[in-house]
């Protein structure tokens, strides 16, 4: 493992068939059955014993990476901090220096899928050293482009998108490949918090070094500098770790890249669930929206009654895609599409609902609590209960891949009931809709007037008749 960054530059530094022999202490397998501890997570131990990277020196890396990020994302905004000046000076209008925001974006977009498909196949470590160091350079050149030249500003925003697209897409691999489980969820969400600080600072470093120099061009010249810092220690600390080692058997060989077209493939396989969701959302909301609005011209309760339906409907096909996951997966697809479709038909008629039966005053804090009271009976604790219910479950059955597939398969048809359950609530709020928003009419229209403390009464006998009374001359 030590030898990982002796590799000739830009070679597969990690293609070594040296793992980590079965019984290593701290790692799964260890008791001689990979199949009973698939999943069980390394423990400090036994990542070093993988990686060839102690504890501190991962976490440096990550720092590294993490300041490399934050240098990143001040770079993309010190433009943004001094573009009336740049437009002054360029004299253009705010097309042109808009365009200077698209020709990075488009630059890092094309190439992103370049440098992904490199950094699959070679030393992640020598690319990012190459384009940041070239980010830096171009940007500060970037600062001395005179003022009839403004397509070589242009010019120089694409080559900076060139840089960046070699260090963001590869450095969360390298993050992936030294921790597993909850480590990596919480290095990665150190890493991406770099995002809007990043993004702040440049903001302000860019019109503030423009006050202080009097020239918007130093603003252009602040990140180079600790940018040229950022490779050398990227240099002298990350060292390459061996692509999913961590996440691999001790005892199973070690990965090796596939041809760009097979990883496409697989990709867009991935992508199947992601696309069906994307189309069923618009789908259900299109659809939901518009039987709502026909539906009401002959019956007042068709918001909740359509919303029932969707979440009723969509149970069995939920259920459905859950039972045919092992047997057919083209069938588990066709169901979720339907079960998705129905399931997104709530959505906007849900916030319209809020919306007319809570008076204008008070709308904000109903969206507060809807939000609050949704994610609540939600997705806040539904992952945490349903890997619950999985885990109780497989510690029921022998270890087995079957066994970890069927413990998720049931624990998450509890969502499918759910989804009746809530059906039914709609049914019941279909009683009250038509009273709820009449009184919220009236109260706008000044019509109808609340009950406040003086009001608190009850309707209780004397002398053979009924009066209101207030509620304290009983109690006392």
């Amino acid at each position: 493992m030590s030898g990982s960054d002796t590799a000739p530059f830009l070679s597969q530094a990690d293609d070594t068939d040296d793992g980590p022999a079965p019984g290593t202490p701290g790692l799964p397998g260890s008791m001689g059955s990979p199949r009973s501890e698939d999943h069980e997570v390394p423990d400090r131990e036994g990542l070093q014993r993988i990686t060839g990277l102690s504890s501190g020196r991962s976490a440096l890396i990550v720092a590294v990476l993490c300041y490399i990020n934050l240098l990143n994302y001040m770079d993309r905004f010190t433009v943004a901090g001094v573009l009336p000046d740049i437009e002054q000076f360029f004299d253009i209008g705010d097309s042109s220096s808009g365009l200077i925001q698209t020709v990075f974006i488009s630059s890092y977009m094309v190439l992103a899928p370049v440098f992904g498909y490199l950094g699959d196949r070679y030393n992640r470590k020598y690319l990012m050293c190459g384009g940041i160091a070239f980010w830096s350079l171009v940007t500060l050149g970037s600062s001395f482009i005179p003022r009839e030249q403004f397509w070589l500003l242009l010019l120089t925003r694409g080559l900076v998108g060139v840089g960046e697209a070699s260090y963001s897409t590869i450095a969360p691999t390298l993050i992936a490949d030294l921790f597993v489980a909850d480590q990596r969820s919480r290095m990665l969400s150190v890493f991406y918090f770099a995002i809007p600080v990043g993004s702040g600072l440049g903001y302000i470093a860019g019109s503030k070094v423009k006050d202080v120099a009097g020239d918007w061009h130093w603003a252009l010249r602040v990140t180079p500098h600790p940018t040229l810092l950022a490779v050398v220690l990227l240099f002298l600390v990350v060292r390459e770790p061996p692509r999913g080692a961590v996440e691999r058997h001790s005892d199973s060989p070690p990965l090796n890249p596939t041809s760009w077209w097979e990883d496409l493939r697989a990709l867009a396989r991935n992508l199947v669930f992601g696309l069906i969701t994307c189309l069923t959302g618009v789908l259900g909301v299109g659809l939901g929206v518009e039987i709502s609005r026909r539906l009401r011209r002959s019956n007042p309760r068709a918001d909740p009654l359509v919303c029932a339906a969707g979440l009723l409907g969509s149970s069995p096909f939920l259920f459905l895609s859950l039972a045919c996951a092992r047997g057919s997966i083209v069938a588990t697809y066709i169901f979720i599409f339907i079960g998705e479709t129905l399931l997104s038909m709530n959505w906007a008629i849900v916030a319209d609902i809020l919306l007319y039966v809570v008076i204008p005053t008070r709308r904000s804090t109903a969206e507060a609590f809807q939000i609050v009271l949704s994610h609540l009976l939600g997705d806040a604790g539904s992952p945490y209960l349903i890997g619950l219910i999985s885990d109780r479950l497989r510690q029921r059955w022998p270890p087995s891949f079957l066994s970890e597939f069927r413990a998720l398969q049931f624990s998450l048809m509890l969502c499918a009931f759910m989804g009746a359950l809530g059906g039914a609530a709609f049914l019941g709020a279909a009683i009250f809709i038509e009273g709820d928003r009449r009184r919220a009419q009236l109260h706008v229209q000044g019509l109808l007037r609340e009950a406040g403390p003086a009001d608190d009464r009850i309707v209780v006998p004397q002398r053979g008749r009924s009066t209101r009374v207030p509620v304290s001359s009983v109690l006392i």
